[in-house]
């Protein structure tokens, strides 16, 4: 569930207006924009996008980047986005920096088509798809997984086929046995089986082997390929332990990693942030926002609560 604080009535041309005025004077007022944007949703956002440009003849996101700065500022940009066009510059983000983790989150925890619309939106801003990217930025057997993840559109059925099952969680199984984690059956099973099918093999491979697919993989053998096959896996399986888990290790881990908490808290606050909020706090005994408060600063810090749905601080 949403964890967004939405009035029952707003209009967004009076929105439109009481950003304006935020962004006018000697100084921006904030938190008079917090205000505003994180207590409305996508769809209400959109029409106050159009609602400035039409009465001012500015781009309100561009306003807002010659007004803010640092954290909040790419925070407040990532949430003023539609969301397939967020997931599109999250993307070219993540590639900059080779970073796997950001790729792996799109292709594993969104459905196909909204996966396809991402791609489309990617190549709209970009100029080039979002594989040819893919394939720039990595190599080896990394740059294979990750090609194929956000290539292959995926089946989308609630229903596995038991036999079908038996014998990928067999497959897998011997895989591991002899220490082949980029075989081709490993990355085929991974990259086209749907969802439902995968986490049936899943919970297979546990009962038979009596240990997780995922904690069978050797870490040592090639770390971060290893990393990104099981962080593919918890995907699959479980994404909102997953996505908990981004969050703790993004404030709680050698120091706040901003960008992976920006990234889970804009691209989850209108799906399913509530249910991300209570297994952090059923895992470390503090809520988010106690340990957002902690980790965090200044108006990036109120901007992030607002997102929580913690009015005050």
């Amino acid at each position: 569930m949403t964890t967004l604080i939405i009035p029952d009535h707003a209009d967004h041309i009076a929105d439109a207006e009481a950003l304006r005025k935020a962004c006018q004077g000697w100084g921006t007022d904030e938190k008079g924009i917090i205000n505003v944007i994180c207590h409305r949703n996508a769809a209400h956002r959109k029409l106050i996008k159009e609602a400035y440009k039409q009465q001012y003849n500015e781009d309100l996101i561009n306003r807002f980047e010659k007004e803010l700065s640092g954290n909040f500022k790419k925070a407040v940009y990532l949430w003023m986005l539609d969301p397939f066009d967020r997931e599109a510059v999250l993307a070219y983000e993540a590639l900059k920096k080779a970073d796997y983790q950001a790729v792996i989150e799109l292709s594993c925890i969104s459905s196909a088509e909204e996966l396809l619309a991402v791609k489309r939106a990617y190549q709209i801003q970009y100029k080039h798809s979002l594989e040819e990217d893919v394939a720039s930025h990595f190599s080896g057997d990394m740059c294979k997984l990750l090609l194929l993840l956000v290539s292959v559109y995926r089946h989308e059925t609630e229903v596995s086929e038991p036999e079908l099952v038996k014998a990928e969680a067999e497959i897998l199984h011997n895989c591991i046995k002899d220490k082949a984690y980029n075989h081709d059956q490993i990355i085929r099973i991974l990259t086209t089986r749907s969802k439902a099918q995968l986490i049936s093999t899943f919970y297979c491979f546990g009962d038979v082997y009596g240990t997780s697919f995922a904690e069978s993989l050797d870490s040592a053998h090639d770390q971060d390929f290893v990393a990104a096959l099981q962080a593919a896996i918890r995907c699959i399986k479980c994404p909102l332990e997953y996505l908990e888990q981004v969050l703790a290790d993004a404030l709680m881990k050698h120091g706040t990693n901003e960008d992976a908490l920006t990234r889970v808290i804009v691209k989850r606050a209108e799906k399913d942030l509530l249910e991300i909020k209570e297994l952090f706090y059923k895992r470390h005994s503090r809520t988010l926002e106690q340990v957002v408060v902690k980790e965090t600063h200044w108006d990036y810090e109120t901007f992030i609560l607002a997102l929580l749905g913690k009015e005050d601080h």
